[in-house]
This record gives structure tokens, sequence and C-alpha cells, in this order.
């Protein structure tokens, strides 16, 4: 029969080992950075065009049709980006948790300078070599297939090293950002 210094010992151990457990839980969630992929292609015309299921964008209106989108290449339409643009800062051992909200599949890829995807009409300039990363599309390249993300899906980022790492879409090569590790 336990005492009641034994239960009280164990209340306190189990109080102190589930507030030990929770401040390293909410610490690693501080650490973790979000990074969302967005389009707004339009389901109708990119679907009859490319196939089903190549858009699953829900955008009230229909979002950016084909049309549009292929006007503004070799640039890139400005609605397809990551979010947050251009460059994001990181705390080194801070986790990337990639979110895919765009309409399209789209890959989050290291690269080790920006260049052209394996899309050659989508590069800029049009059919312009793909980076050596990004070379060969899906089927030739583990790194490639790894860093993909269907619609709807998450990828974790970590281990990235202080510096400068250069991240972009191997499909649409004009989304592009920077994280810099502290």
């Amino acid at each position: 029969m336990a005492t009641r210094g034994t239960l009280w010992s164990f209340s306190l151990f189990l109080g102190l080992m589930t507030g030990i457990l929770t401040t390293r839980m909410a610490t690693a969630q501080e650490n973790i950075q979000q990074v969302v992929i967005l389009d707004e292609c339009d389901p109708t015309t990119f679907n009859r065009t490319f196939g089903p299921d190549t858009c699953h964008n829900v955008v009230s209106g229909g979002g950016v049709v084909l049309k549009d989108f292929l006007a503004a290449l070799p640039t890139g339409d400005p609605a397809w980006l990551f979010f947050p643009t251009n460059q994001l800062e990181i705390e080194e051992g801070d986790t990337l948790r990639v979110i895919n909200q765009g309409g399209e599949i789209h890959t989050f890829t290291e690269v080790a300078a920006y260049g052209g995807g394996f899309i050659p009409v989508l590069n800029n300039p049009p059919n312009s070599p793909a980076v050596p990363e990004c070379a060969g599309g899906y089927v030739n390249s583990a790194k490639l297939a790894s860093t993909r993300l269907i619609q709807g899906s998450s990828l974790l980022v970590n281990g990235l090293t202080t510096g400068v790492h250069h991240f972009e879409c191997c499909v649409h090569p004009w989304m592009r950002l920077d994280v810099e590790v502290k």
C-alpha cells in the first residue's frame, strides 16, 4: 500500500515531467517557420488543356485563365509565388514547414543558383536549360521527387546551415525564395 508521501512524490514527478514535455513541445513549435506555396490557376482552362486534376484551385471566380498565364511568360505570373516572398530569415536549427496551398503541383527545391526548371517553355529565356537540381524532372532526380508538393501537401525542411539557401520551384522557376540562416 502506497503511503501519502509516496503518492505526493509520484504526483510531483508527473507534474514536473508534464511541464518539461510541454515546454519542449512549445519550444519545438516556436522553431517552425512556415512557407506557403500559392498559385491561382483556373481549373476549367488548365484542366481542359493539360488534363483532369492539373489544377485543383477553389478560387471563387476561377482564378488566372491559361491564356493569361501563358501571356505572363517568360517572367511568370505573379500569382504563382512562395510566401513570404523573396527572403526569409531564420535561426540555425529552425525547421521550415512548406505548405502547398496552390492549385497545381510545385517543388520547393534547394538550388546552388537560380535558373531554369524542367519544363523548358516555362523558363526565362524560354527553352533554356534547367539548373542541375531540376534537370530531368521527377523521374531522373530523387532529390527533386522528394521536394515535390502536390496540392494540399506539406514538406519539412530542416538542418539548414548558417548562410543563404536558394529555393525554387522546378516547375515554375520564377517562384523563388532566399532563406537566410543566422
